[in-house]
């Protein structure tokens, strides 16, 4: 991990304390002129932290896997963001308990060995689970959707919330994922529907593209770790009542908003 320069660690320590407390910050208190660079660091450090602090490092999130998105934030990459052990949701929330949350569909892999960059797209199906997911983006920054940069959100790890992982399905092909279709409904009525080619043309696509980025950064993908691969849809508020994102053959996941 890159030693962190005195703005810098002050503005770990600014994400830092906005996560344990739960008070989100003021888009001012991270410079947007912050280089893509930095806000990996500054990511990286948050994470040690929470790590130190008796937190674990259970995977990762990717965003911006579709042109969509990243118009909105000005990228033409993807970007990752840590997932820690608060994160990992039973499929019950408090709504007051985040801050300004959303919702998306995503699939969720899951590591049954580490993954490697010489892997390609079949092996690292070879070499993971596939469940039904849900990702609730959360941000420690006020009124920040769309309305954050880009090293904004990668330094406030890719806005990590939460997410909700269903049963996962082993001996996945790829044709299986190939424009599988996903429906999202509230209360029973459906809200939002799109397939996988949403997620860079098919989910496992944005597998091998973290795999590879955390690499460039000294980081992998372990045994165990998760992977939320990015939303088939256009982030929706969270509301309370009940959710739940089918896909197809993958099977469906609920997550109950009090």
């Amino acid at each position: 991990m890159k030693q962190l320069d005195t703005s810098q660690i002050k503005m770990m320590t600014i994400l830092y304390e906005a996560y344990k407390k739960r008070q989100p910050i003021s888009k001012e208190e991270i410079p947007v002129s912050l280089e893509k660079s930095q806000a990996y660091s500054i990511q990286h450090a948050v994470t040690a932290k929470k790590i130190q602090d008796g937190e674990q490092l259970e995977g990762y999130k990717i965003s911006l896997t579709s042109k969509e998105t990243q118009d909105l934030f000005k990228s033409k990459t993807p970007l990752y963001g840590a997932l820690t052990t608060p994160a990992l949701s039973d499929g019950q929330i408090q709504l007051d308990s985040m801050s300004s949350p959303l919702i998306e569909m995503e699939l969720i892999f899951i590591a049954k060995e580490e993954l490697s960059i010489n892997d390609d797209v079949h092996q690292l199906l070879e070499k993971t689970l596939v469940a039904p997911g849900i990702e609730v983006p959360d941000s420690r920054f006020e009124d920040w959707f769309p309305k954050i940069t880009l090293e904004q959100v990668i330094a406030d790890s890719a806005v990590a919330g939460k997410i909700v992982i269903g049963v996962p399905k082993d001996h996945i092909r790829y044709e299986q994922l190939e424009k599988l279709p996903g429906k999202l409904t509230l209360d029973g009525t459906e809200i939002a529907a799109n397939d996988s080619s949403e997620v860079l043309d098919h989910p496992v696509n944005a597998v091998k593209w973290i795999v590879e980025e955390l690499a460039s950064h000294g980081l992998s993908i372990e045994k165990g770790m998760a992977i939320s691969s990015g939303t088939f849809i256009l982030p929706k508020t969270l509301e309370k009542g009940i959710y739940e994102a089918s896909y197809g053959e993958i099977g469906s996941v609920t997550l109950t908003v009090h």
